[in-house]
């Protein structure tokens, strides 16, 4: 081979070499923030996050999808078709076993968690016309459940059911998201409501503000029967929507940002610290986004830590 052929090779090299190194570096600065609908706290969460990594990463290309949360966000990661996801905890060990009848028909074992947030409250919400006071009042109403298989229609079915109840026990049963289910809610469609949502959820102070609203306890002795760990027993604080005057116990499942194996550790790190790093702006953008603990954020993961968030609670002595 001649000397300028050689040569010619060589660049040719150099130059494919640079072009796919490029790629890759493309490639991994770009991030798709799978949410949930534009009436629930994921979505403005998102926002709020993109515009963290917007500062954090200003060569990256950031940019917020609105989904139907929990599982079909669990599965477009699964699919390489977002790099983070807000998901619930339940729904995300759904994932990781493989339930077909919660919407995973395979293991998701690619999913790795980049942190902890806050706690989802599993809100049953009637219209004080309906005269619901107790789960038991429920049998013969009209409900709203949230999206089929949604993480919402998931505790639905949890909660429902350990207080003695199957759909057949309703009149009408919807399954549409938060704020339909309001609308029709307001049209004296519907009686009564169960969104899994932060404290405060727009849909929510939406309805309060409309028509007068009672809050449905979840005593705690109905989240023990459910059976999962995932649920937990707590309170929506007086006050949280007009016209609850006073604190009513509920179940509650945490949330989690969660990632893949498929997104390198370089740009989990990055994600992780830039959140971290950021939460104030997350706390500004919804009142659910105040539950996020900076000391919790890597603690009892239902599935792995991704190694890149790993690394950064490590060197933060987060974790040890």
């Amino acid at each position: 081979m001649s000397h300028t052929r050689r040569r010619f090779v060589a660049a040719a090299a150099l130059s494919l070499s640079l072009a796919v190194t490029a790629g890759a570096a493309k490639a991994q600065d770009f991030v798709n923030i799978l949410t949930g609908g534009t009436s629930g706290a994921y979505y403005p969460i998102g926002v709020a996050l993109s515009n963290v990594y917007t500062k954090a990463m200003p060569g990256a290309k950031i940019q917020v999808q609105p989904t139907k949360a929990s599982v079909e966000n669990l599965n477009l990661l699964n699919t390489r078709k977002g790099e983070i996801a807000l998901t619930l905890g339940d729904t995300l060990s759904n994932a990781w076993k493989g339930d077909a009848e919660t919407g995973f028909p395979q293991k998701l074992t690619s999913l790795r968690v980049i942190a902890a947030a806050y706690n989802n409250y599993i809100q049953i919400v009637a219209s004080k016309d309906s005269g619901i006071k107790t789960l038991a009042d429920l049998k013969g109403k009209r409900i709203s459940v949230g999206a089929p298989k949604s993480g919402t229609e998931i505790n639905a079915r949890a909660v429902l059911g350990a207080a003695g109840l199957t759909y057949k026990d309703f009149s009408k049963v919807e399954y549409l998201g938060f704020g339909e289910s309001v609308d029709l809610m307001k049209n004296r469609q519907l009686d009564v409501t169960l969104q899994s949502a932060g404290l405060g959820v727009a849909s929510i102070r939406d309805l309060a503000n409309s028509v007068d609203i009672v809050i449905v306890p979840v005593p705690a002795d109905v989240v023990k029967k459910i059976g999962d760990p995932a649920y937990l027993t707590d309170t929506i604080p007086a006050g949280t929507y007009k016209g609850q005057d006073a604190a009513v116990p509920a179940a509650a499942v945490g949330n989690y940002f969660v990632s893949t194996d498929k997104v390198s550790n370089d740009l989990a790190y990055k994600m992780t610290k830039a959140m971290v790093e950021g939460l104030d702006q997350l706390y500004a953008a919804h009142s659910a986004a105040k539950g996020i603990k900076k000391e919790a954020m890597a603690a009892n993961p239902p599935v792995p830590l991704h190694p890149g968030a790993e690394k950064y609670y490590k060197e933060k002595g987060m974790i040890k």
